[in-house]
């Protein structure tokens, strides 16, 4: 089977999908303005279907390979929603302390291509926490269209509190150093970037196109960034350049790349946006970057 990338499709197309997965037009919204660059009711519905994830055809560690070790845990969140629950990974084995990651997702929760960066991270040597903002509504509900509908009923400031209750038990686990790093992706890459306002203690922050967090709180961050940005990515890299300058006149240690001509999106293997080449530099240099300071 072929598989399809973003220059499979007209580029209002993907403008459109962009808005439609974050919440910015509905699916009817993005069927009917589609339509008119598709051309017919049936082909829109057929492009939605193929902009869609993939997950099992993207899978690289499977949830029973033997190389890792994962479980569930229920961490607690008293300034957020109570609890969050989150997907705990390990290499199998391992003995001693490790170093160790928060892995943020997407605007669906705890899906199956997130856990799969949990364990891919695990088999890098790091123990890995990846907590589903969802778990206050019943958890990741295996649809990506309900996921995102779920997501929008979220009171967001106690979503990002459940994630620095989850950063700090990770920091406590007695399975690792207490050295932590973060990982996010799209609104995981703003929390990404939130944390390292929130928890002084946090030793690296990597943001894939992750919006910037309020200026006035950079200055408080103690942490190391990697920040990746798409070059097709208008929204999120109009954040950029004020960002930049917060961080500059803080004295922030930094480092941005901007993948020319992909998608926002680009490291999620399970649908066309991907971009292979973009993707294998930018996680390269994000296991270069967590060896370097999580050492």
């Amino acid at each position: 089977m072929t598989r399809l990338t973003s220059n499979d499709f007209h580029p209002e197309v993907l403008q459109l999908f962009d808005k439609y997965v974050h919440g910015d037009i509905s699916r009817r919204g993005f069927l009917d303005q589609a339509a008119v660059i598709a051309g017919s009711g049936p082909a829109t519905a057929a492009l939605l279907v193929a902009l869609s994830p993939r997950f099992a055809q993207a899978q690289q560690v499977a949830p029973t390979d033997p190389r890792i070790q994962a479980r569930f845990e229920i961490i607690a969140s008293p300034q957020g929603n109570g609890t969050i629950r989150t997907y705990v990974v390990k290499p199998a084995g391992a003995t001693g302390k490790l170093p160790a990651v928060l892995v943020v997702h997407e605007n669906r929760g705890l899906n199956p291509h997130i856990e799969d960066i949990a364990r891919r991270l695990a088999l890098e040597g790091y123990l890995v926490f990846a907590p589903d903002a969802l778990s206050t509504l019943g958890g990741y509900p295996g649809d990506e269209d309900k996921a995102r509908e779920l997501f929008s009923k979220l009171d967001s400031v106690k979503a990002a509190n459940d994630f620095v209750a989850a950063t700090h038990a990770l920091m406590a686990s007695s399975e690792g150093t207490g050295k932590v790093g973060v990982v996010g992706f799209c609104y995981g890459g703003s929390i990404a970037n939130l944390l390292a306002t929130r928890v002084s203690e946090l030793k690296a922050s990597v943001p894939f196109y992750g919006a910037a967090p309020l200026l006035q709180d950079v200055p408080k961050m103690k942490a190391s960034l990697l920040m990746h940005y798409a070059g097709a990515d208008d929204r999120i890299n109009a954040t950029r350049a004020p960002y930049e300058a917060a961080l500059k006149a803080a004295g922030t240690l930094y480092q941005a790349y901007t993948y020319d001509g992909v998608q926002h999106g680009f490291n999620n293997d399970t649908t066309p946006r991907f971009d292979a080449a973009a993707a294998k530099l930018a996680w390269q240099r994000t296991l270069a970057f967590f060896k370097t300071q999580l050492a």
